[in-house]
């Protein structure tokens, strides 16, 4: 039986119930701003880079600031997950706080076509730290949790990924493999659509797409979730179309690329963060099952670790 599509994009099944830890703030704003307005992207950028000045701006004083309008400034607000303005304004005081105790990070993550090896070293480590940390703070637990629960009760898995976001969808199935799970990863469109079919309730079905939108992973996800599946979307845009057919929606961080880097991989960071969040979540829900598994594949590769068969 088919079911029906959501309305909300990006809902999940949920919503957050308290406003996000002023640590979260800047992970939010990096996180959502591509999907914003201009005029609000202007206030979530400013409140982001200037957190200090912007606590003490009123609501008429920040829109001024930033060329748009009070009810802009509110539904941004609202957007990043605060009730209102004042809330937005207690986080911003809160995050201007932190960062007054500590030392700002000496480096930057743009990365010229000159730089010394040593500079692109540091750089990129600390491109992959911050997107990490970001992605932990807007990872909605409860969505996690449920996911977890669906994946360790599901007669099988099917995991879709397109391109880098294929990888990850083999590294996902691998692990699961490895507790003695059912799992398969799917690159082709057409295999994951006609897999896809075979699915029902008790089934499992994920989704990985950092831009949300990538038609050959949101068509079989579309196909499960009609057919009864569970369904699972891993996504830098929860509000993109992907949603549309997600039962719970998992939110990496949204990294910033560039010439050098169009395909950055920290955008495949944050999604192996949360494909380990996911397997270790499954891994103590089947303990008793899984350590079993895990113990017997070890044993049957260890030969080739070394040097052949005895």
């Amino acid at each position: 039986m088919t079911r029906d599509v959501k309305e909300t994009f990006g809902s999940g099944g949920g919503s957050r119930s308290t406003p996000p830890a002023p640590a979260a703030l800047a992970a939010k704003v990096r996180t959502l701003a591509p999907s914003m307005t201009r005029s609000m992207q202007r206030v979530a950028e400013a409140v982001a880079s200037d957190p200090a000045s912007c606590a003490a701006l009123t609501v008429t004083g920040l829109a001024e600031l930033t060329g748009t309008s009070e009810a802009t400034v509110v539904r941004t607000a609202r957007l990043l997950g605060y009730p209102g303005y004042r809330d937005l304004r207690l986080a911003l005081a809160g995050l201007a706080a932190q960062q007054q105790s500590g030392r700002a990070p000496a480096i930057t993550t743009d990365i010229a076509v000159d730089d010394p090896i040593a500079d692109v070293v540091a750089k990129l480590a600390y491109d992959e730290q911050q997107t990490l940390a970001d992605t932990a703070a807007g990872l909605d637990t409860a969505q996690l949790g449920a996911a977890v629960t669906a994946l360790a009760a599901a007669r099988r898995t099917d995991v879709y990924g397109i391109g880098a976001s294929g990888l990850v969808a083999q590294d996902l199935t691998q692990k699961l493999l490895r507790i003695g799970l059912i799992a398969h990863a799917h690159s082709d469109p057409h295999l994951a659509v006609t897999n896809a079919v075979q699915l029902r309730a008790g089934d499992v079905a994920i989704a990985i797409t950092h831009s949300g939108s990538t038609v050959d992973v949101i068509e079989p996800l579309r196909v499960a979730f009609e057919h009864g599946a569970t369904t699972v979307a891993i996504t830098g845009r929860p509000d993109g179309p992907v949603a549309q057919y997600a039962d719970h929606v998992l939110t990496t961080s949204t990294a910033r690329e560039s010439e050098l880097r169009p395909a950055a991989m920290s955008s495949r960071t944050s999604q192996l963060l949360v494909v380990d969040c996911l397997f270790v979540g499954v891994a103590q829900r089947t303990y008793e099952t899984a350590a079993p598994a895990l113990s017997a594949s070890y044993e049957a590769l260890a030969h080739r670790h070394r040097g052949g068969p005895r």
